[in-house]
């Protein structure tokens, strides 16, 4: 994905759209050469978003932790003072709150095409649906 030369940037990703890509450990290494934060937002409890993370040796600068995604996007563009703040998601609840929170929008696929990350299939999409069925414990 290119920035226009310019690294100044918040990325967040919706915890499903990270889940939707084969690489998230790929994926946030290739943002950090074009961004200056990079993180995970998510409604799902913190519990779920650290084993993600953790297992997919995720290094995040930010979380959005017992706030809800909307609340978590306000805080983190107060917290992170950069020329862009970049949220990708997956679906259009996830657009519209990067529209109530004043971020830029990007569908998952097309921040994969734009940057040259692969998307999830198969394999990986079972092991999502795998944690999805395990979300509830602890």
């Amino acid at each position: 994905m290119d920035s226009g030369g310019s690294t100044d940037m918040t990325l967040a990703f919706e915890l499903e759209a990270l889940k939707a890509l084969a690489d998230p450990n790929a994926v946030f290494n290739n943002a950090r050469q074009w961004t200056e934060y990079v993180g995970v937002v998510s409604e799902k409890p913190t519990y779920v978003v650290t084993n993600f993370t953790r297992k997919h040796r995720v290094r995040q600068d930010f979380f959005s932790g017992p706030r809800g995604v909307e609340e978590s996007l306000k805080n983190i563009s107060g917290q992170f003072d950069t020329d862009r703040h970049v949220f990708v998601g997956v679906d259009e609840d996830d657009e519209a709150v990067a529209e109530a929170t004043d971020w830029e929008f990007l569908h998952v696929e097309d921040a994969a095409e734009a940057a040259g990350w692969t998307l999830a299939t198969g394999e990986a999409e079972e092991e999502a649906a795998e944690e999805k069925a395990r979300d509830d414990w602890p």
